[in-house]
């Protein structure tokens, strides 16, 4: 098997900067079991917007032209709508595709076989790739860029035909007994069988499409399941030149000792990291504006308990003698109502308590 951590063999202030873009990564994967279930609400709404954006973002990444707008229309009734133009068929197979990983990802397993599939997913509505879904390829083929302007440009040579299969073979083997011994991080071993995923370029077409869907698929297996509510790929979209800068650098050393990966997998950390940052900070917003307003008295009350607890309302009027028995009974409703007091017992025997 090939010796993949080589190319994992970085500078002591590369290392530095990737341990703090994991730490930062993994701190909002501790705090996403929290998050989520503060939002549930909203989450749903996130995660369809999530879907579109990675949709839309990641077929316009390899030429198409819908926007997140026709997108939306498309898929809103499939049923009725035709899919004829090649962009529709893009877009409707990588639904299909992501949606399957969304529903499944417990269960699917990182095989040859399993991808071959999930190509075939990707390229089920393309009558012209009938002979190649599912099918590693059988000519040469190179990694094109194309820009918004139109034009392209050669990335890099990949992996000869007739190679493929061993490549992906040990791939395929080296990952999985990396996720199960954790002798590296996930994040790096995922980083980097997207690296040698995109350089092998198994198939004819629908490899780029293919590598953003293993993203998410392994990410969600390594419990980053924060990547539903936020497109991964629409942030591709948006460092499209960077993006593949970054692999043509990699790549101008390919099969030698000098492959050195440390820019590309700065690049896919500082990208994971700046999506959990904008994810965290959506939902702050959300609970900011959900929250009840309370006035300064009603802050003040709610910190007093918080730090007596438990508190009769005789204990509360002691530290508020200025407030009217009456308007405190009106506060204290208030904040029982809104779930942010708790109160046991009653009449004069009722206490109340910060929940």
């Amino acid at each position: 098997m090939l010796n993949y951590e080589k190319k994992l063999q970085f500078s002591y202030d590369v290392n530095q900067k990737i341990l703090n873009l994991i730490s930062d990564i993994d701190m909002f994967k501790g705090k996403w079991s929290i998050l989520e279930n503060e939002s549930v609400s909203y989450l749903n709404k996130l995660r369809n917007i999530a879907t579109i954006q990675s949709v839309g973002s990641s077929t316009r990444i390899e030429g198409a032209t819908l926007s997140d707008q026709e997108i939306k229309a498309l898929i809103a009734d499939l049923e009725v709508n035709k899919i004829e133009t090649r962009d529709e068929q893009e877009v409707v197979g990588y639904y299909d595709a992501l949606e399957l990983i969304f529903e499944n990802y417990l269960v699917i397993e990182l095989t040859e076989n399993y991808i071959k599939q999930l190509h075939g997913v990707l390229l089920r509505y393309s009558a012209k790739d009938d002979r190649q879904r599912g099918i590693y390829k059988k000519l040469t083929n190179k990694v094109v860029a194309t820009y918004p302007d139109g034009t392209q440009k050669v990335v890099f040579n990949t992996t000869e035909p007739h190679l493929v299969p061993n490549e992906m073979g040990n791939l395929i083997a080296w990952t999985n007994q990396r996720f199960k011994d954790r002798s590296l991080h996930p994040l790096l071993v995922i980083g980097l069988l997207i690296y040698e995923f995109l350089s092998i370029h198994p198939f004819h077409d629908g490899n780029g499409r293919l590598s953003r869907l293993l993203t998410t698929l392994l990410l969600l297996k390594q419990d980053y399941n924060f990547i539903k509510y936020v497109s991964f790929e629409h942030l591709i979209e948006a460092r499209k030149r960077r993006y593949y800068a970054t692999l043509m650098e990699c790549q101008q050393y390919r099969g030698s000792d000098r492959e050195i990966i440390n820019v590309w997998i700065l690049f896919f950390l500082e990208s994971l990291r700046s999506l959990a940052t904008k994810l965290e900070a959506k939902i702050q917003q959300v609970d900011a504006q959900s929250k009840p307003y309370l006035s300064s008295r009603q802050k003040e009350i709610v910190e007093f308990i918080r730090n007596n607890e438990p508190c009769k309302i005789s204990d509360i009027h002691s530290n508020f003698p200025n407030v009217s028995i009456h308007t405190l009974k009106k506060d204290l409703k208030y904040l029982v109502e809104i779930s942010i007091l708790g109160k046991t017992g009653q009449r004069k025997g009722t206490v109340y308590r910060v929940n």
